[in-house]
């Protein structure tokens, strides 16, 4: 537990690793080179790394690595700065100095050519413009419920355990962490396929819920959850299935990636979903996944109840997310209940902030009366603490979207 900070050298020798450590930390640091050679010193790939400690422990580390017969080839090399400078000195004196964000900057300038080249250029700049905030408080979280709280515990005691429709494609590849989801929230979950519906062998009629899962179905194709909802529309079997389903009044849904552009697409049979939008391709152009801050909007989502007002990360992974609405009647009618939000927490069109260009951040919506939610990006695949890419070091085995698989459970009850 004393190892801070570690990055091996490599490519570009200790002077890339020490600047991609000050890019990563959001801070300056002052190295004094060991040696004579400083290029050597600088530029060599030889095999090493650099740890940051703090300096209390230095001595017990220093003695770890003596123990492991590394003191000789470990050096002291600086600090880290209170200015946002990075200083390199060789025998006290600076050879080179400049400010994190001009080194950052031109680190990032050959791939932000490329990238234009390649993606929507206007969001190669966006995110090369972005680096410029040398105050960007990076990613937080903004919690208005504790995660750590089971409010199903003494629904799952009973021993109780609806039927959960786990409802796959061909191609999706998410349904085994909902059905997990799910699981632990209390629900019996059910692995449902398209098949099954289209060949009678299973209906919706034993079920109180249904959530479609994202992943890659039909292999990723354009407008693939459109042609989803397709094979249930013009499908007279399952368009009956599904109808029915929705306007029962003890039922509920979720759609989520794949899933959300499929039920976005079935909005006609969906009670108070007449505003949703289509999802379209990505503003890049490109597949996105990464982790992104989005804030929960205050909503009758049964999904999201209590949760409004939070801010915290969740996975992303889609090439088309990006919501299109025909008009701005139709997006102000929409009933809005997630956003992606900047790190100031602050609704967001700039990549990569939103990831996807859908307009005010919109990428999660509610029915009128909360029984069906569509979202873009993946909470199941985040219901585990250690499953986030960051997470606040407070936040025990269930991570922050846990509350919401476990709000359906609460909503049945």
């Amino acid at each position: 537990d004393m190892l801070l900070a570690y990055h091996d050298r490599s490519d570009g020798g200790l002077f890339a690793t020490l600047c991609e450590m000050s890019f990563a930390g959001h801070c300056g640091v002052d190295v004094d080179l060991p040696g004579d050679d400083v290029f050597a010193v600088l530029f060599n790939e030889e095999l090493g790394a650099v740890i940051q400690v703090h300096s209390s422990d230095r001595m017990q580390i220093d003695k770890i690595l003596e123990q492991h017969g590394l003191g000789a080839c470990t050096h002291s090399l600086g600090h880290v700065s209170i200015s946002d400078d990075i200083v390199f000195r060789a025998n006290g004196e600076v050879i080179l100095q400049d400010s994190r964000i001009n080194f950052h900057r031109a680190w990032s300038d050959t791939s932000m050519r490329m990238q234009a080249l390649r993606d929507n250029p206007d969001c190669a700049q966006q995110e090369y413009d972005s680096l410029l905030d040398g105050n960007d408080p990076g990613m937080h979280v903004r919690m208005t419920f504790d995660p750590a709280e089971d409010v199903v515990a003494p629904l799952i005691s009973t021993g109780v355990r609806p039927r959960m429709a786990i409802l796959r494609e061909q191609g999706v590849n998410s349904q085994l962490e909902m059905a997990a989801a799910f699981d632990r929230a209390g629900f019996d979950a059910i692995d449902v396929t398209m098949s099954d519906i289209l060949s009678g062998r299973e209906t919706l009629g034993a079920f109180h819920g249904l959530v479609a899962c994202g992943g890659f179905s039909y292999g990723d194709v354009l407008g693939a959850g459109g042609g989803w909802a397709k094979s249930i529309l013009y499908n007279a079997r399952a368009r009956e299935q599904f109808e029915q389903y929705f306007n029962r009044g003890d039922t509920f849904g979720l759609g989520v990636c794949n899933g959300c552009q499929m039920m976005a697409s079935l909005k006609e049979i969906i009670p108070g979903a007449s505003a949703w939008p289509r999802f379209v391709t990505n503003l890049s152009e490109q597949f996105e996944a990464r982790s992104s801050l989005v804030e929960i909007v205050d909503s009758p989502s049964i999904f999201l109840q209590g949760m409004a007002g939070t801010i915290m990360p969740i996975a992303v992974a889609h090439g088309e997310g990006r919501a299109e609405f025909t008009s701005r009647q139709q997006c102000s009618d929409s009933v809005v209940a997630l956003r992606y939000v900047d790190n100031y927490g602050k609704a967001t069109e700039a990549y990569p902030a939103n990831p996807n260009g859908s307009p005010d951040g919109i990428t999660g919506l509610s029915s009128e009366d909360g029984r069906f939610t569509v979202m873009m990006p993946h909470p199941e695949r985040v219901f585990r603490s250690v499953s986030n890419s960051w997470r606040p070091a407070e936040w025990g085995e269930d991570g922050g979207w846990m509350r919401l698989f476990r709000n359906a459970r609460l909503w049945l009850a």
